[in-house]
């Protein structure tokens, strides 16, 4: 009975740790529409000072993953499909921030329930990470573009 309680409790804990890693990359994915917003407005030359450029990049920091994907679509030509994809992950990413365990305690109780919502949370996370290296691409592209891969080399240890 208690290596039972124990695996209930390990596998309980599997499914905040899921839930983790699925709120940190749908982070990770404002932070990537952040950095390319900033690379746009910069390409464009809508950026006139290294004070504005400071000021700007905190204020998209500090916006919420709707607004980002909301301003990007001005500015970079996702295509349908990544639209789609963004507009997606960015609902779920609410649903999961705000009502996932709201909705789902029930789920909790039993191993299938926590199974199921492990694979939920699997596959949202998988999505996040998706789109969120597709963006890092994507900034590196208008790295070079406006040569700046130069200042984002990493260092060789002598």
């Amino acid at each position: 009975m208690g290596k039972e309680r124990l695996l209930d409790s390990d596998h309980s804990k599997d499914v905040f740790a899921y839930f983790g890693l699925a709120v940190y990359y749908s982070q990770a994915l404002e932070q990537q529409l952040a950095n390319l917003l900033m690379l746009m407005k910069l390409s464009q030359g809508n950026i006139p000072s290294e004070e504005d450029f400071e000021e700007l990049y905190q204020s998209k920091l500090s916006s919420s993953l709707g607004q980002l994907v909301q301003e990007i679509q001005h500015y970079f030509p996702f295509s349908e499909e990544e639209t789609i994809q963004l507009k997606k992950v960015w609902k779920q990413r609410n649903y999961i921030v705000h009502d996932y365990f709201k909705e789902r305690i029930h789920e909790t109780f039993s191993p299938a329930g926590r199974s199921r919502m492990i694979r939920e949370l699997t596959n949202f996370k998988d999505q996040a990470q998706e789109l969120e290296k597709k963006l890092q691409g994507y900034s590196r592209e208008l790295y070079v573009k406006l040569g700046l891969e130069k200042d984002f080399t990493p260092k060789q240890k002598i």
